[in-house]
C-alpha cells in the first residue's frame, strides 16, 4: 500500500519553512505548541465571525498564520487575500484591539505581548486555502459538487498566473448527501508529489453543510525554477 505523508513536513528544510518559529526546553515543548493553535483558532475564529456579517467577496479568507516568539514577544503574521470595504481589519483600531483581546484572554499569559500584522497575498488564488475556502462557499449554496470542482479549477487557470504548474482537489465525505461516503478528486497540469524539490503548496479544510462535514484537500504545484 502506499504510505501518505504530509507534503508540507515532507519537504522541510528544502522548499517549505515552518510556520511556527521559537525554540523551547523539551518540558514545554508542547504547552508552545497548543498555544499556537489556540493563537491560530482565535484568530480564525474572529474574522470568520466578521466574515458572517457582511457580504462575501471572492477571494477573501485566511490564508497561513505564521508565529514567531521570542523571550518576550509573540509576533504573529496573518496572510489574508483580497480585501473586503467591510473587512480590513488593520485599517479600523477598533477591530484590532478586539482582536488583541481575545487572543489575550485565550492564551491567558500576561508574560509576553503580542504584535499581529496583517500581510496582504498579492497573488490570491495560488494559496491553497483561499481556493479552498472558494470552493467550500460554493458547496455551502449547494451546487453540485462537480461543477464547484470545475469552476474552481477555472478560476484557479485564470487567476493564479504563469507561476503555477498544477493543481488538485479532492473532497471526501457524505458528497451531495448520499448514504455512503466516497472520495472524489480532480487534476489540472503536474502535482509530483514524491519529488521532494518541486515546491508543493497544500492545504486541508473541512467545510459543514446540511449533509455534514466534507473534507476538502488542495495541492498546487508552484515553479520554483
Amino acid at each position: 500500500m502506499g504510505q501518505k505523508i504530509h507534503p508540507l513536513g515532507f519537504r522541510l528544510g528544502t522548499t517549505q519553512s515552518h510556520d511556527s518559529i521559537w525554540f523551547a526546553q523539551p518540558r514545554i515543548y508542547s504547552e508552545n505548541v497548543k498555544e499556537d493553535k489556540i493563537i491560530r483558532d482565535c484568530i480564525k475564529n474572529y474574522i470568520q465571525k466578521i466574515q458572517k456579517t457582511t457580504t462575501a467577496v471572492d477571494g477573501e479568507g485566511i490564508g497561513r498564520i505564521k508565529i514567531k516568539k521570542t523571550r518576550d514577544l509573540i509576533h504573529v503574521i496573518i496572510n489574508m487575500g483580497l480585501p473586503n470595504p467591510n473587512l480590513v481589519i488593520e485599517d479600523n483600531p477598533e477591530r484590532m484591539e478586539e482582536l488583541h483581546t481575545n487572543v489575550h484572554k485565550k492564551k491567558n499569559c500576561v508574560n509576553r505581548q503580542i504584535n499581529i500584522e496583517i500581510t496582504r497575498i498579492p497573488n490570491v488564488y495560488r494559496d491553497p486555502n483561499i481556493l479552498a475556502e472558494f470552493l467550500a462557499r460554493q458547496l455551502k449554496n449547494r451546487i453540485p459538487f462537480r461543477k464547484a470542482m470545475q469552476k474552481t479549477i477555472k478560476k484557479f487557470a485564470e487567476e493564479a498566473g504563469a507561476g503555477t504548474k498544477g493543481v488538485q482537489i479532492q473532497i471526501a465525505g457524505r458528497i451531495d448527501g448520499n448514504e455512503i461516503a466516497r472520495v472524489e478528486w480532480i487534476r489540472e497540469g503536474r502535482i509530483p508529489l514524491q519529488t521532494i524539490r518541486a515546491k508543493i503548496d497544500y492545504c486541508s479544510y473541512p467545510v459543514r453543510t446540511i449533509y455534514g462535514v466534507l473534507g476538502i484537500k488542495v495541492w498546487i504545484f508552484i515553479n520554483n525554477d
